[in-house]
């Protein structure tokens, strides 16, 4: 019974932000879709369209996160990902004249992963 409840407290946050956003009681950030649009060209094999959404999901998330009433609570995930912006623009950049490398790549995953976490640790600080 226990484990039944541990998985259904992790189950209702999400619906509940998803309830908010179709009811249009709360605003998704642009950097969460930019975010999910990066994934998913990553998860299907487009690095090069990955990198390019990537910056722009970056430079939303940093914005939008700093001028979160929360954003006190995130100021060690800003800080990662402020130090992320220079590697995740030379990937980009690389990605505007044809495949990027392994390197690149990487850099791409591992940022996304961090904004993905942040979004994650917004949500907490929320709940």
């Amino acid at each position: 019974a226990r484990e039944g409840r541990q998985r259904r407290t992790r189950v209702l946050p999400p619906q509940a932000r998803l309830a908010a956003v179709l009811s249009s009681r709360e605003q998704p950030l642009a950097c969460e879709e930019l975010a999910l649009r990066a994934r998913l060209d990553l998860d299907h094999d487009r690095p090069r369209e990955a990198a390019l959404q990537l910056l722009v999901a970056l430079d939303a998330a940093l914005a939008e996160l700093t001028a979160d009433p929360l954003s006190t609570h995130l100021a060690s995930r800003l800080n990662e990902l402020r130090s992320q912006r220079e590697a995740t623009a030379a990937a980009a950049q690389a990605a505007l004249s044809g495949p990027i490398s392994d390197g690149h790549r990487e850099t791409v995953a591992f940022t996304l992963g961090r904004i993905e976490a942040a979004l994650r640790a917004r949500a907490v600080a929320n709940a």
